[in-house]
């Protein structure tokens, strides 16, 4: 026996589909999640926010006792660039804040440190990696000169407009 319809059987929105296959996690998604979990354990990084965008951020908090809290923002590592970012973020603490006089030496440091980690974990340092890299120098570079660098080291010279 067939039902009828109503109006308001046509206006509610139709059941979801049958059961889909659940999505399949990548065995490279698998490694990016270790590689996060061994990261911020190794560091103490604790991360305020995952952003969407391929941009991040790394800063340390002291309480009035002195305890450091190590803190970041980066994209979640899906594919080699987003996976550079996190591993900048996380390579600022490795190297140390203030470690460096100039914050554009700092930068370059800790891009050093981001590839090193990719290479040493097995993932792709890519073009497009080098490229992120490249263009963050030339940023960081520009502005310090805007500020007023009076003198640019010749490690960071190639990143010189």
């Amino acid at each position: 026996m067939a039902s009828i319809m109503g109006l308001w059987d046509l206006l509610r929105p139709p059941p979801p589909p049958a059961a889909r296959c659940p999505r399949r996690r990548s065995i490279m998604q698998d490694r990016y999640d270790a590689m996060v979990a061994t990261m911020k354990e190794t560091y103490g990084v604790k991360v305020r926010r995952w952003r969407s965008s391929t941009s991040g951020c790394a800063w340390e908090l002291r309480d009035k006792h002195g305890v450091v809290t190590r803190m970041l923002e980066s994209p979640y590592p899906r594919g080699p660039v987003s996976c550079a970012v996190f591993l900048h973020e996380v390579g600022h603490h490795a190297i140390g804040f203030r470690a460096h006089r100039l914050r554009c030496m700092e930068e370059m440091m800790a891009w050093a440190w981001a590839i090193s980690a990719m290479e040493a974990n097995g993932f792709n340092v890519t073009a497009r990696v080098l490229r992120r890299r490249d263009d963050a120098l030339r940023y960081a570079v520009a502005k310090a000169m805007r500020r007023g660098l009076k003198h640019l080291p010749v490690e960071l010279a190639k990143w010189a407009s």
